[in-house]
């Protein structure tokens, strides 16, 4: 039996793994949909997605249509007339003619255990909630919001010091194996959609800049996750001398405290200790605005925080 015809669409590095094996293992990939190059980092130079990149290497014809409803783009899908659409992270609401008109529909990859997790951010939600397990989830797409049925879903346990960029490669490679035995079983017709209970859903709404600011008086766990669920971007963060601080790295203490939250009790091997509402945070790697980014020792080496200082 022939493989179908692929238009994968993806945008950031969590897309790579799975075009990476749908070359590797022969599907026909007749065309990469991806954003805009976009400004990007502290220069704000101008640089193409990281599926541009891998596809322009595979040899691949690459679309960026500043909106994937535009007439012009919808003429290009229709002459492309791929079998099937492979989503990962592009970006963009899809409209109707992208999810229902390829002959065996669209999929998309999900990390997240749906229905729980639905929208942008599903990673840094499910650490920053201090999910104990998480996963990936094939689904097949309709017009909600991550809401289609699964065609394949498998689940992983968090570690318990896992950042999100950890998790999210780890998601990402995973995504890759799973979209193989879901094409493989889709052209056997051995998979069986299974509709999501919608009264189970949580949502995963995209990350503001506010989500970011670490407040002293919540709970050491809940702070430390935060930073987990944020670390290495877009970081928690908090300021000290009015100064942005971010904060990469944490761990939990829960001895009885004596400061108010936010107040620097001193520094230990483990790390910079400050009050929260139930014990200490020890922050471990920071990055003060416009400087390095720094393991805690060695920023202290250049910029001292005494005792009793207040940060946020």
């Amino acid at each position: 039996m022939p493989k179908p015809r692929l238009l994968f669409m993806g945008t950031p590095e969590f897309a790579v793994p799975a075009l990476k094996g749908l070359a590797r293992s022969g599907y026909p990939v007749i065309g990469v949909v991806t954003q805009p190059d976009r400004p990007q980092g502290r220069g704000r130079a101008t640089a193409p997605p990281p599926i541009k990149i891998l596809a322009e290497a595979l040899g691949l014809t690459v679309l960026q249509p500043a909106r994937v409803r535009d007439a012009v783009f919808l003429e290009t899908f229709r002459a492309l007339a791929p079998d099937m659409v492979v989503v990962a992270a592009f970006g963009q609401i899809l409209p109707k003619e992208i999810i229902h008109g390829p002959r065996l529909g669209c999929i998309n990859i999900h990390p997240s255990l749906l229905p729980k997790y639905r929208g942008a951010a599903p990673i840094n939600w499910a650490l920053i909630r201090g999910e104990e397990k998480t996963g990936v989830t094939i689904m097949r797409m309709d017009e909600g919001v991550d809401s289609g049925a699964i065609l394949l879903q498998e689940e992983t346990p968090i570690g318990t010091e896992e950042s999100f960029g950890e998790l999210h490669d780890r998601l990402a490679n995973m995504g890759e194996e799973l979209l193989l035995i879901a094409l493989a079983m889709l052209q056997t017709g051995t998979l069986r959609p299974l509709p999501q209970d919608g009264s189970l859903a949580t949502t995963a709404p995209r990350l503001t800049r506010e989500d970011g600011l670490i407040r002293w008086d919540a709970g050491v766990r809940n702070i430390v996750s935060l930073i987990r669920g944020l670390s290495p971007l877009p970081c928690a963060y908090t300021f000290i001398g009015g100064r942005k601080l971010k904060v990469f790295a944490a761990a939990a203490e829960g001895s009885a405290i004596a400061e108010k939250p936010g107040t620097v009790a001193g520094e230990t091997a483990a790390g910079l200790r400050v009050a929260a509402q139930d014990g200490y945070v020890l922050v471990k790697e920071v990055q003060l605005e416009g400087k390095k980014r720094l393991p805690i020792g060695e920023f202290l080496r250049g910029c001292r925080i005494a005792p009793g200082q207040v940060l946020g």
